[in-house]
C-alpha cells in the first residue's frame, strides 16, 4: 500500500486527494479530499498575467495542503497546473512558489495530458457499466478537455472555454443579457468546431461529465438539499433533465443562486457560464442520435494523477 497525494491547480480552484493505493488489488482509497475555490486565473485572459493576490490565496491554499500531506505522511506528491498558468507570462513566479510551499516541481501540463489524466480519473472508478466508447468532458475554468476512448485514449482536445474565462469575456450582467448569451455561445460553438474535427464526437456512446460546473448542474438537476457526492457520483440523467437544469442555472440572478444549498459560495458568479458550456455540449452530443443520457463522475484528473504516482 502507498500513500500519495495529488494536487490539481486550476482556473478557478485548487484541490487536494489523498489516497492510498494497492497497485496488486488495483485499488484507490481516498483518505481525505479538499477543494478550495481560489480563482488563480482571475484576469488571466485580459492581462495575460497571474493576479498577485490570487497568486497568493493559491500559495496559501498549496501550504495548508502541505502541511496535511505531512501530517498524513504521504509518500508522493504530484502538483500539476492547467489552463490559467499555461496561459499566463508570469508564471515561472508561481512555480518557484509551489516549489517552496510543497517541495515538488510544479508540472504546467500541456492540454493532451490534461486530457488523458481526466479520462483515466473519470473512468477508472465509474460504478455500473456504460457502452463505449465514452466520451469524457471535464469543464473547467479556463479550457474544457473532450477525450474519447474505450480502456485508452483515442482522440482529446482541450479547447480555451470554461466557466471562469466566459464570464469575463461575456456575462457580466446579473442575471446576463440575452446579448451576452449569444456571444458566449458563439465562442462555445467555436470551440465545439474545433473538438469536431480532432475528436469523432458520433462515435460516443457514453457521455460522462466531471468537475465543479457539471456536478453542481447534476446537483441541481437532483434537487438535492446539500452537496452529496455519493448521490452525485455515477448519477445518470436525460439529456433534457440536464438542458432544464442548465437553463435554471444560467437565468437565475446570483442572490437566488447563492440560495441554493449545494451551491459552493465560490461558483455562484460562474456556474451560469459553466451551465452553458454544459448545455450547448449536451445539446450537440445530444444531435448525433446516439446520446439520450449523461452519467457524472466526482473523480477525474486527481484520480488520474493518483493512479499514475503509484
Amino acid at each position: 500500500m502507498t500513500r500519495v497525494a495529488a494536487i490539481d491547480c486550476g482556473t478557478n480552484s485548487i484541490r487536494l486527494l489523498i489516497a492510498d493505493m494497492s497497485r496488486s488489488r488495483g485499488t484507490l482509497v481516498d483518505v481525505e479530499r479538499r477543494m478550495e475555490i481560489v480563482r488563480l486565473g482571475q484576469g488571466v485572459d485580459q492581462t495575460g498575467e497571474i493576479n498577485p493576490e490570487a497568486m497568493e490565496r493559491t500559495l496559501e491554499a498549496a501550504r495548508r495542503y502541505a502541511d496535511l500531506c505531512h501530517r498524513h505522511e504521504v509518500h508522493a506528491i504530484r502538483f500539476v497546473a492547467t489552463s490559467a498558468t499555461r496561459d499566463a507570462r508570469n508564471r515561472k513566479i508561481f512555480v518557484a512558489g509551489i516549489r517552496d510551499a510543497l517541495g515538488v516541481e510544479p508540472e504546467v501540463i500541456p492540454g493532451a495530458e490534461e486530457a488523458e489524466l481526466s479520462f483515466t480519473g473519470a473512468t477508472a472508478g465509474l460504478p455500473g457499466t456504460h457502452p463505449a466508447p465514452s466520451l469524457v468532458v471535464d469543464l473547467g475554468g479556463g479550457s474544457t478537455e473532450f477525450v474519447l476512448g474505450e480502456k485508452r485514449v483515442e482522440s482529446a482536445i482541450s479547447v480555451n472555454v470554461g466557466c471562469v474565462r466566459l464570464t469575463e469575456r461575456h456575462l457580466r450582467s446579473d442575471p446576463p443579457t440575452p446579448a451576452e448569451i449569444a456571444a458566449a455561445t458563439a465562442d462555445i460553438d467555436a470551440a465545439l468546431a474545433q473538438v469536431a474535427e480532432k475528436v469523432p464526437l458520433e462515435e460516443a456512446r457514453t457521455l460522462v461529465g466531471v468537475a465543479g460546473s457539471i456536478t453542481t448542474v447534476t446537483a441541481h438537476a437532483l434537487g438535492l438539499s446539500s452537496y452529496d457526492p455519493k448521490a452525485i457520483h455515477g448519477a445518470e440523467l436525460t439529456l433534457d433533465q440536464v438542458e432544464r437544469a442548465c437553463t435554471e442555472l444560467i437565468e437565475m440572478p446570483r442572490a437566488q443562486r447563492a440560495e441554493l444549498p449545494f451551491m459552493h459560495p465560490g461558483r455562484v458568479d460562474v456556474i451560469g457560464a459553466g451551465a452553458l458550456v454544459w448545455r450547448r455540449i449536451v445539446e450537440r452530443m445530444g444531435a448525433t442520435g446516439r446520446i439520450s443520457t449523461q452519467v457524472t463522475s466526482e473523480h477525474d484528473i486527481l484520480d488520474g494523477m493518483a493512479w499514475g504516482l503509484a
